[in-house]
């Protein structure tokens, strides 16, 4: 991990303004352009894997990846629709969201006001709980009866929340409308089940029912795994920002509380150059395609905290904030800390 910065030192929203202005507009011809190859490449990875299963089914599970892939990158797309930044048209980027949607198994409207909710809160101690990754300080989780801190423990478990959690989500969290939004965001709850549901018969009438379920399942699971990981490593990192309500500066959220994720090129195209995520939690209306170039233009963009590949690793046992040394931890280190007995899943 390198470029760790000091929150004395971030520059103000006044500075920033001039920095990210420049690239917080959309451009139709790119959009478009994105979407049509993205949508020809997805199109063409499906018709392999239908075809491969004439093969045998290991070859449909290795064109899995890749198309899993396309599915990322038009989840990106679904994503930038959200924050009007994919296209100039808020009409238009709500009526194509709601159409990427369908294909990514996501409501629209439902997850585009909770993603917002996270980027407003993201990093607020007292304000945790929608749009994010469940994540408890060392206090609240001793607090916890046993099993309490077993479910927790269990939900952090890798197997449990990049194993099992993109197949929740995505097949039962996401078919739920939430009583606390409003109506709007319950229709389009409703209509992007229907969406699916039409999608889904008219593909099983098309290759029948068992051979839609093995092209599509293990595309939604190694897809939404990649996506839940990308949103947990890019804020669930040792350093990352973590303040109370009066204290929680947005500034610092973005660029202390998000890391840029420097992937392979490769990666970063497949997820739609997201890593850049210190520059999205700043301005959200900078579109996926000019991340990039914001953070080559401007070296005040290049100073929070960097992630490569294997140090993003590293992240993955760490589960509690300890808000008395201003880190996240794991479950070891609070043993080590307190030299206290911790649930584990199989006592």
């Amino acid at each position: 991990m390198t470029n760790q910065i000091n929150i004395s030192e971030l520059p103000s929203m006044k500075d920033l303004k001039g920095v990210v202005e420049p690239f917080s507009k959309a451009e139709t011809q790119t959009a478009v352009r994105q979407l049509v190859v993205t949508l020809l490449l997805y199109a063409t990875g499906w018709a392999a894997m239908y075809f491969s299963l004439q093969v045998g089914y290991w070859l449909t599970l290795l064109l899995a990846i890749p198309t899993a892939g396309f599915m990322i990158r038009i989840f990106i797309f679904f994503h930038d629709c959200g924050h009007n930044s994919f296209l100039p048209s808020t009409r238009a980027n709500r009526r194509l969201g709601f159409w990427l949607g369908i294909l990514v198994f996501t409501p629209g409207e439902q997850w585009w006001k909770a993603h917002a909710i996270h980027h407003a809160t993201s990093g607020n101690l007292d304000r945790r709980g929608v749009g994010d990754v469940t994540t408890l300080t060392v206090d609240e989780y001793l607090k916890l009866p046993i099993l309490g801190r077993l479910g927790y423990r269990l939900f952090r478990h890798p197997l449990v929340m990049f194993g099992l959690g993109p197949l929740f989500m995505f097949l039962i969290k996401h078919r739920i409308a939430y009583p606390r939004f409003g109506k709007r965001e319950t229709m389009s709850v409703v209509w992007t089940n229907l969406g699916i549901l039409a999608l889904a018969v008219g593909l099983n009438l098309l290759m029948g029912f068992q051979n839609y379920l093995l092209i599509q399942l293990p595309i939604l699971w190694l897809g939404g795994m990649s996506g839940i990981w990308m949103f947990y490593v890019q804020h669930q990192f040792e350093s990352s920002y973590w303040a109370r309500h009066p204290e929680w500066e947005y500034i610092a959220s973005a660029f202390e509380g998000a890391s840029y994720y420097q992937l392979p090129k490769v990666l970063q195209w497949f997820t739609g150059n997201i890593g850049f995520h210190h520059i999205h939690h700043l301005s959200p209306k900078v579109p996926n395609y000019r991340l990039e170039k914001a953070y080559n233009a401007n070296e005040i963009l290049r100073r929070p905290l960097t992630l490569t590949l294997r140090e993003s690793l590293r992240t993955i046992p760490l589960t509690l904030i300890d808000e008395a040394n201003d880190r996240m931890i794991s479950f070891r280190d609070l043993r080590q800390m307190k030299n206290i007995p911790v649930a584990q899943p199989g006592d």
